[in-house]
């Protein structure tokens, strides 16, 4: 029987109120700086690996037992202040009907794209309903995590759009854009129709428990600053707005957006995702430039250092907090995604050292 939001305790829902993460989401002051990883629940973890052998990825995604799990194992591990939500950003296609598999290797390939407005059709709205396994897990993991926020998160819509109309993954989006331009009528419909699956799936979970959301708009890098303000950023803005009566932060990130952080921050985002190409200082600025105002940021250790040798890591922490100073808040994390070859051991010693200096230095 799932648990509801009503039976975690009082103390456990003050201790929420106060954590680290949320507290520097929102731009408040911090015990010290917050920890947690893009992809911490997953394929580095050998405890994932084992619970994962033979069951495929979308299957693990709609069993309540095994998101649970999953999702709490880097938070056993690592002692980070903040749980993502076990998930992939295709599942609410998936829910919904569109024919797609995730391809080990690969990532989702979908049987048939979408290419005109008759193939709309496939991409109906999400109802609670049909993600019923959803809610049940992060109820439980409302309850399990205790002061602990988890993060819910859905795709954007022009990176599930890029999926969608490449047919799976795609290094230059060529169809994606082509589509943009030949066709701009049919794009804005796609992506509207995707913004209100993003504004369904994320309020579900945010109604069943989750502290903060994350909307990754992965492939938006790919687009030039004019292209994203016009065929983007109306539909993220959107997705953000409407979001905003649940009143929790709402975190945005892309890789390889160093020019459009400033159009990223305006969609909506209380919190801007940096990558590592950007250093955070610079990153505050071009989001002030843009809004008037600087916004908490969250990054941006680059990935590929967690196999450098902590000689080479320990510095790039002690930079990066430094940068994050420039910023009302900072949410340290990798700049991307922990790598497959990630030791789990650095990144617990990762979270260890971001704690002590941060707190040395408060």
């Amino acid at each position: 029987m799932p648990v509801t939001q009503s039976s975690q305790s009082p103390v456990a829902t003050e201790a929420l109120a106060e954590s680290a993460f949320l507290l520097a989401a929102r731009g408040e002051p911090v015990p010290h700086t917050p920890v947690w990883f893009m992809r911490q629940a997953g394929r580095s973890l050998p405890e994932y690996r084992a619970i994962r052998e033979g069951i495929t990825m979308l299957e693990s995604c709609m069993r309540p037992d095994l998101v649970v799990e999953i999702t709490l194992q880097p938070v056993r591990r690592y002692g980070v202040d903040a749980a993502i939500f076990y998930s992939d950003i295709v599942l609410p296609l998936k829910a919904v009907g569109v024919d797609l598999e995730i391809q080990p290797g690969v990532g989702p390939v979908v049987a048939s794209p979408v290419r005109s407005a008759a193939d709309l059709a496939a991409v109906r709205p999400v109802t609670p309903a049909d993600v019923s396994y959803i809610t049940e897990s992060v109820q439980e993991l409302k309850a399990q995590l205790g002061g602990t926020p988890l993060i819910g998160f859905a795709g954007a819509p022009f990176t599930v759009a890029s999926y969608l109309v490449e047919g799976g993954p795609s290094k230059d989006h060529a169809k994606t854009k082509a589509l943009m331009y030949s066709d701009p009528s049919l794009w804005h419909a796609l992506a509207d129709r995707l913004a209100d699956v993003a504004i369904a799936y994320l309020s579900i979970q945010i109604e069943a428990g989750a502290s903060a959301i994350q909307l990754f708009d992965s492939w938006a890098g790919g687009l030039s600053a004019r292209d994203y303000a016009r065929f983007v950023q109306p539909h993220s803005a959107k997705v953000f707005a409407a979001l905003e009566q649940y009143g929790v932060p709402r975190l945005h990130f892309g890789v390889n957006t160093g020019e459009l952080l400033g159009l990223m921050s305006e969609a909506g985002a209380d919190v801007v995702g940096v990558d590592w190409r950007v250093p955070l200082d610079e990153a505050v600025r071009r989001i002030a430039a843009a809004g008037g105002s600087p916004k908490p940021v969250q990054g941006n250790l680059d990935p590929a250092l967690l196999v450098a040798g902590w000689e080479s890591i320990e510095p790039e922490i002690d930079r990066i907090l430094a940068e994050g100073k420039a910023a009302p808040g900072h949410i340290f994390n990798l700049g991307h995604g922990v790598p497959p070859t990630a030791d789990p051991e650095v990144l617990h010693r990762v979270v260890k050292a971001v704690h002590a200096k941060s707190t040395t230095r408060a």
